[in-house]
Formats: C-alpha cells, structure tokens, sequence
C-alpha cells in the first residue's frame, strides 16, 4: 500500500461550507493568482487579525497577485468566528475551515493541494516569522529561475523550550546535512516559498505534525531541486507554543531519515552495512592469527550481517530509482 493510499483526502478535513456563514469574496474565477499563502491557525485568536492585516498590506503593496488561503485546524477558541468576522475586510482571503484537527502538516498540504497559485508560501500566523518579507521570497523565486525553493533561515532562536529546541535542532541538522550532502542553514522553518508543480509529487509523503516543514525540504534536496536561504529574524511567540520538545525532536529525526531512506536509501544503509562488514573482517584476522585459523561464531554473524544490510541497501536503491523514474 502507498502512503498516499492512507493519507485522508481534503474533503476528510474541509468542513462543509454553512450556508448562513458569510463566504469570503474569491474574485473573479479567471482571475488566478500568482501567489497563495497558506496560513494554517489553531488557536490563535489574540492575534490572527494582527497576521492579517501584516501579509495584506506586505502583499497589496507588491506587484503580485495573490490569495491568502487561511486554514482553521478546528481552534479550540474564538479563532474561526474572528475569521468569518473580518473576512469582508479581507477579499483576497479564502477560508478553508477543518471539521477535525489535522495538524499543520495536514493544514499545509490541504492548502498546497488547494492552492491556485504558481507560488505557494507557507508561513504562521503566531507573530514569529517577518510576514512583511513575503514579496521578498516571491521575488528570489523570479530572479532565480533554477531555485525551487527558498527558506527563511533563522538568525535566532526565540522559541519556548529553548534549552532543549538549540541542541536538538542543531544534532537534527547535523544528520540532515550528513545525509543530504548540502549545507542547511535551517531545516525546519516555518517560512518558505516554492514551486508548486515542483511540490505536487512530494505532498503525499507530508507527515501531520510540525515535521512537514522538515519533510518537504528534504525531499526537494533529495531530487536535486535547488533550496537557496535568506536569514530571516525571528520574533517571541505570540500565544501558546504547540511543539513538544522530545517528542517532536524525535519526530523530526526519524522524518529526516525517512526522507533520505525513501529518495536514497544507499547513503543510509551502506556506511552500516561497511561498517560491520569491516568489523567482522578485522575480526576474522585477529581469530586467524590468535586461535589458528579458528573462526568464531560472532565473526561469520557479523560478515554476514554486514553483507545482507547491504544487499538490502542495493535493492532498496533500485527500488528508490524504478519509483522516482530515475
């Protein structure tokens, strides 16, 4: 079974349009933005209109036309009503409602899938990333035709749990240039933009949670789509943070290894299967010199072992390439 094959579809999430709600106004059906922001919100009702009121006048005073896609994750607060509230204030904004909470993995891939425009634009609407600075990122994506991506880089970390966010995110990072073979200046900010058609065949492999942002940088990198980086401020959290974290710190290291596994399972498996294969023949020396040509069970195992992982590294390969075309 594929993993697309358990992914809920959108209409699992959307929740079905009521009709004595007051629909935001979309413009005219042929007028097709350049642009689409997908703004997931959960929660976020001291401030949401705050974002708003950033992103459209940012937006307004650039050339590009655009909309702003803003998904309710099903907030547990006033979020939605304020929403529905100030919509008219808003006609570039189209409100995409969940009827159960999906995560803001699933609220971004929604919102991808949803998107009309070339370029999409992720971002959050909890005050921390320089929404202003979205033309910015629209314009680095015209300028350079061969980058697929660009992500906002954060220069500091305001983030609660900052004791454990700094060296987690660092030893993430790590691996994922480890992996990767790129330099990352920041894997999982929340701020990026990028090629639509570019992203299409790599939604199916978002995860629900925060880790989506790590997910959708990997699998560019790993199919040799340009990523570039602008450094970016990053600001205190307006509200309360949703990120966990070990349990997310963990998430976020096993989705890494299962980007590179799935586009590149070779760069994963076979340093393993090298290294205990070169163990076991160290191994196999000293048995031949010290216990005259007596070779331990351990010994055999550990050649073996070695050799299987790396058989398995080789078909996994040649799986990765039959699936990706290559």
């Amino acid at each position: 079974m594929s993993v697309s094959a358990i992914r809920p579809s959108a209409s699992a999430y959307l929740a079905p349009a009521s009709a004595d709600a007051e629909e935001p106004q979309r413009g005219d059906a042929t007028d097709v933005p350049y642009v689409t922001i997908v703004l997931p919100c959960y929660n976020e009702q001291d401030h949401v209109v705050l974002e708003l009121e950033r992103i459209t006048q940012a937006m307004e005073a650039s050339r590009y036309s655009y909309e702003l896609l803003v998904i309710d994750d099903k907030s547990t607060d006033d979020t939605l009503a304020i929403l529905r509230e100030v919509a008219p204030r808003f006609p570039k904004m189209r409100l995409l409602p969940f009827r159960r909470n999906g995560g803001s993995g699933t609220a971004r891939r929604i919102g991808t899938q949803e998107a009309r425009g070339q370029i999409v634009v992720w971002t959050d609407a909890d005050m921390t990333y320089p929404n202003e600075r979205i033309p910015e990122f629209v314009k680095y994506l015209d300028d350079h035709p061969d980058v697929d991506q660009v992500v906002g880089a954060r220069t500091s970390e305001e983030g609660t749990h900052k004791w454990a966010r700094v060296p987690a995110k660092w030893f993430i990072r790590m691996i994922a240039q480890r992996l990767s073979g790129m330099r990352i200046p920041d894997l999982n900010s929340g701020l990026r933009a990028f090629r639509r058609e570019v992203s299409l065949p790599y939604l199916r492999l978002l995860p629900p949670g925060f880790s989506c942002v790590t997910t959708i940088t990997m699998a560019f990198l790993s199919n040799q789509h340009p990523v570039d980086y602008i450094p970016i401020e990053y600001a205190k959290r307006s509200g309360k943070s949703k990120f966990h974290p070990f349990r997310d710190a963990r998430r976020y290291i096993l989705q890494v290894l299962r980007m590179v596994m799935y586009f590149d399972p070779i760069k994963v498996l076979m340093p393993v299967a090298l290294w205990i294969m070169g163990l076991g023949f160290v191994k196999l020396i000293v048995d031949v010199i010290r216990y005259d040509f007596h070779v331990a069970t351990s010994t055999v195992l550990a050649i073996l072992v070695g050799f299987q992982i790396a058989v398995l590294a080789l078909i996994g390969d040649l799986v990765a390439r039959s699936r990706n075309g290559a």
